[in-house]
């Protein structure tokens, strides 16, 4: 949206300077700030979250494309969380070598056993993308991965356009500035909990924030709560622990925890193994997913978002299957897919994986594991497929094609790092949120832009 910096800018290391003091200050007062790593649970000492000076530059109509696609993901998360054959058969090889995805599918398979106590799903999910430079020089968006499960930085991401406008302006970029579209994210994500607190039917009830032990990213959860007591609606944060030790249900299946009603569980935490750190943990999920609480996610819908649900959805027929009267609406999805191999055992996996060993520099390594900070890259893939290729413990990865964007001259603002030009790569990041109620699906884009890293 916003076209590029002129070289007299980027080059005038005075004014960069000065507008780099400016930009930290301004992420100071418009609330872009991180607990410090040394007190991570304290608001005393904070500083401001790693930041780029300038924003980066899209084409329109790919920001527009990315928007109007999250309706159609949004529709595509749900139905395949109401569809347990597909989870099944999606997930089989996974579960077989992944304790992880294994133990959240058996609370999965419980539920569907007992039977669902709430019929209100609400889905608040993040779909990130790149821009794909081809070698005839056009270009492509498409998909990293989508977040079904604690999609972050809607808050802080609300605040960055106020950030760079002010510094398009004091740079003398007047109309750049004019180019930067608003951010409602953070509204819209709390919109969407306060429609499902709302149909959960209790004024008493809680929207109860599910966290972690050390919360350094505590102020891009503030924002939402912000929004939900502009609402009046009381929110309140608890830890596994806080639910295993004071939860429980009545004979309605209410949750409570330390005697308040919760009507809405927003998952802020337990989407990796390490958040699960003893058996308690396991049987406080337990306990919510048993709940009437809603669930944001729920446990179909967590599954939904696996690397391995989305590796399945690029094989050939497999989204028509959830647009059956829509074929364009598939081929709109997949049209944002980037190539994603299998590694399951027998000849189709064998064939990834010598693909993969002969080019590793076409492709990244991703485990079942929500983040990208997980993926493997090069040689790492080589290291790890020859030590894995002949075993089933291969079956808990996928490969894909690695996206090459064309990089963007920026200056990165870090905490205690030098202000140089960078080459930077960027995402885009489309928020999306709906409210379910049984089959009726009403939904809308209620949030969006968010770029997660440089």
């Amino acid at each position: 949206m916003v076209h590029g910096i002129p070289d007299e800018v980027m080059m005038n290391i005075t004014l960069i300077k000065d507008l780099a003091d400016v930009a930290k200050d301004a992420a100071l007062q418009q609330g872009v700030i991180l607990r410090m790593h040394e007190t991570p649970n304290s608001s005393e000492i904070v500083t401001y979250v790693p930041v780029s000076l300038f924003p980066t530059p899209m084409p329109k109509a790919v920001f527009f494309q990315a928007l109007a696609l999250q309706t159609h993901y949004n529709t595509l998360v749900d139905k395949i969380s109401q569809d347990p054959d597909f989870l099944q058969d999606a997930l089989a090889s996974t579960i077989a070598v992944d304790d992880f995805t294994a133990r959240l599918f058996r609370i999965h398979q419980e539920i569907l056993k007992e039977g669902r106590s709430q019929n209100i799903v609400l889905g608040l999910n993040r779909s990130d993308y790149m821009l794909d430079q081809r070698e005839d020089g056009t270009s492509s968006l498409k998909q990293i991965e989508i977040n079904t499960f604690a999609a972050s930085l809607g808050g802080l991401s609300s605040r960055m356009p106020d950030l760079h406008r002010q510094i398009l302006q004091m740079a003398g970029q007047l109309e750049e500035s004019q180019f930067i579209p608003g951010n409602n994210t953070a509204a819209g994500l709390a919109g969407a909990i306060a429609k499902a607190w709302e149909l959960y039917g209790s004024e008493r009830a809680v929207v109860m924030f599910l966290v972690e032990d050390n919360s350094r990213n505590i102020f891009d959860q503030r924002y939402v709560e912000c929004e939900l007591w502009k609402r009046n609606i009381p929110t309140t944060r608890k830890r596994f622990d806080n639910v295993f030790t004071t939860g429980s249900l009545d004979q309605d299946k209410r949750l409570f925890v330390h005697d308040l009603e919760v009507g809405v569980v927003y998952f802020r935490h337990g989407y990796m193994p390490q958040h699960y750190l003893s058996e308690k943990c396991w049987d406080a999920r337990l306990l919510i997913e048993r709940s009437l609480a809603v669930k944001c996610p729920d446990i179909s819908t967590h599954l939904a978002g696996t690397k391995k649900v989305q590796q399945v959805l690029a094989k050939p027929g497999v989204l028509e299957k959830f647009f059956p009267d829509q074929p364009q609406v598939a081929e709109q999805i997949r049209a944002t897919f980037a190539g994603l191999y299998t590694l399951e055992m027998g000849p189709e996996g064998d064939k990834t994986i010598a693909r993969a060993l002969t080019s590793p520099d076409r492709f990244v390594l991703n485990p079942q594991r929500k983040g990208g900070g997980n993926n493997m890259y090069g040689s790492e893939i080589c290291d790890v497929l020859e030590e894995i290729k002949e075993s089933t413990e291969r079956m808990a990865y996928i490969l894909m094609d690695k996206i090459l964007p064309t990089p963007s001259k920026n200056y990165l603002l870090i905490q205690d790092s030098p202000l140089q030009i960078t080459n930077c790569l960027s995402e885009l990041g489309a928020f999306g949120a709906y409210v379910r109620v049984g089959q009726l699906t009403n939904q809308s884009r209620l949030g969006f832009i968010g770029r997660e890293g440089p």
